[in-house]
This record gives C-alpha cells, sequence and structure tokens, in this order.
C-alpha cells in the first residue's frame, strides 16, 4: 500500500498510539456502562458479574465491542488521515487466488509445528523468580479468561465461540498491527525485515503473555510476510482465523471428550519440530510469493480473482 501523505512515519506511529490511547479510555468507560444497562447492576459489579457462567454470552459481546474499539478504529482514522480511500490503505482488496489460499494453509500447518515448538523454548528460558511468579499470574489470569468465553456444550456455542475468539481478533488485531503498525515501521525503518519484526514483538507484547511471547512473535512475522507479499489484508486475516479456530476446535473436542481445557491449552511440541518447520516454511513462503507477485501483476486487468 503506497502511501501518499505527507505525514513522516514517527508522527503516523504517535498518532496510532495517541488514537489507541483515546480508545482505550472511552472502553474502560463504555463497555462496563453497556454492562450495567445490560444486567441491570451497578457499575462497579460488571466485571464480577461478567466472570459468571451465566453471562458468558454478554461477555463475549462486550469483549468484542473492546476488542473493535481498541483494535479497529484507531488504524481505520489513521488510514482515513493519511488517504481518502482508508480501505485502499487498510489493504482491503478481492485479488485473491485459490493457490495463496492453498499455501497459507501449508504455511499454517508448518506455523503450528513452529509456535509449539517455541513455546517449549519459551518454558525454559530463565528469569528471576519474582518476575516468574508475576508472569505465571498473568498467564493463569488470561487462561482464565480465555476458557471461561470458551465454554462450549453445543455446536452453537462453538459457532459463537469462533466468531469471538477466532473471526473478530483476526480481523480487529490484523487490521491494527499488519495495515497500522506495520506498514508504518516498515516505512520508518525502510527495511521490511525489522519493521515486520518489529510490528510482530508489539503485537505479543500486546498479549500480555510471558510464556506465549515467542509463539507470537512468530506467529505475527508469519503473518506480516503474507500481508507484505501479497499487499492483501484478507489474507492475513484468513490465516490468524485459521491459527484461532484451531486452538478453538481444540478446546471445543477436548470438552466433548472431558479432557482438561487448561492442559489441551498448555501442550508443547518438541524444540526440534521447529527446525523441520522452518524448512517447511521457506518452501511454503517461497511459493506463496511467486503467486501473489503473479496476482498483483494481474491486478489491474482482473481485480476480482476469486477462489
Amino acid at each position: 500500500m503506497s502511501q501518499r501523505s505527507t505525514i513522516n512515519y514517527p508522527l503516523q506511529f504517535a498518532f496510532l498510539l495517541g488514537l489507541m490511547g483515546v480508545f482505550i479510555v472511552l472502553t474502560a468507560f463504555l463497555v462496563p456502562f453497556i454492562g450495567s444497562l445490560w444486567m441491570e447492576v451497578p457499575f462497579m459489579q460488571v466485571t464480577d458479574r461478567l466472570n459468571r457462567p451465566e453471562n458468558i454470552h454478554i461477555s463475549r459481546v462486550l469483549n468484542t465491542l473492546a476488542s473493535l474499539m481498541v483494535f479497529l478504529l484507531p488504524a481505520l482514522f489513521l488510514a482515513r488521515i493519511l488517504s481518502k480511500q482508508p480501505f485502499t490503505q487498510l489493504g482491503f482488496n478481492t485479488a485473491i487466488s485459490r493457490k495463496q489460499v492453498f499455501w497459507i494453509c501449508l504455511i499454517l500447518f508448518a506455523g503450528i509445528m513452529l509456535s509449539g515448538a517455541l513455546g517449549e523454548l519459551n518454558e525454559k528460558m530463565p528469569i528471576p523468580a519474582k518476575w516468574y511468579v508475576k508472569a505465571r499470574a498473568l498467564e493463569e489470569a488470561y487462561k482464565a479468561a480465555m476458557l471461561s468465553m470458551a465454554t462450549m456444550k453445543t455446536p452453537l456455542d462453538y459457532v459463537l465461540t469462533l466468531g469471538v475468539l477466532a473471526a473478530a481478533p483476526a480481523l480487529f488485531e490484523e487490521v491494527l498491527f499488519r495495515s497500522g503498525f506495520q506498514q508504518v515501521f516498515i516505512g520508518w525503518t525502510n527495511n521490511k525485515w525489522a519493521g515486520i519484526l518489529i510490528a510482530s514483538i508489539v503485537f505479543s507484547g500486546f498479549h500480555f503473555s510471558y510464556f506465549g511471547f515467542l509463539p507470537r512473535v512468530a506467529l505475527g512475522v508469519l503473518l506480516g510476510l503474507i500481508f507484505y507479499y501479497s499487499k492483501n489484508i484478507w489474507l492475513s486475516i484468513f490465516l490468524h482465523f485459521l491459527n484461532n479456530a484451531f486452538v478453538v476446535t481444540q478446546l471445543y473436542i477436548a470438552s466433548g471428550m472431558g479432557k482438561s481445557l487448561s492442559k489441551t491449552m498448555d501442550e508443547r511440541i518438541p524444540f526440534w519440530w521447529g527446525i523441520i518447520a522452518v524448512l517447511l516454511l521457506f518452501v511454503f513462503f517461497r511459493s506463496f510469493k511467486k503467486e501473489s507477485d503473479l496476482v498483483l501483476a494481474n491486478r489491474e486487468n482482473k481485480p476480482n480473482l476469486i477462489f
């Protein structure tokens, strides 16, 4: 996405952070306010009530609203400042081929292997005992929140959870971190690898999970490369959705079999699998880039390639 704006990249970064700050503050008041009206409880009791099983659907809706405000709207506002065609600026287009989708599915397979291996490495990285206790407490709180929203007793629950924990985060987070931060960082550093890596670190950091830090950085790099090569945010959203849907499906199957959901989330892959994954990703991305170059070359003549 070429940027014709005269606003320099450091200022774009400042705008994006400032917009996020504004929407975080608005979300902190608006979401509990809506929850208070919806559940007919005092404002200060909303957080506690949302953690109760009987309010799971309300929690899902409000969580999705919060994600939309904090992630999607800042990037959309910045894109409107930079361009008269904000959705084009963000990378929304319909030029997609079947082969791109095929390679993305293979990239996901190798990416899951790599994430599992990096999770094992992340667990073994030494940190001070006090930091470990705090990191573990944050991790358990994060898992508890996710498992609360991932309660699935029926197929309808599974579909709704896919929407809340797979589709919505994929859309909102990709627009912010790939269409927003990544484009700014690549332009600022004038280096695709530096820009993608910095955006991926920011992406992982925003999840506040030490034990999932390296896997999310790796996922961010894969998503970043897909967006960079294809210039199409829909493809990054697609991979992000598939990755999230894989986790949700694991939890749904584990729940149906009576297995511990917490242990299912903690499953790791031997580190040496990560080496195989990196080799596979090298091959898959070469083919994906080649196909994406063809799609971009034909875009002017055939702007709507249907997959």
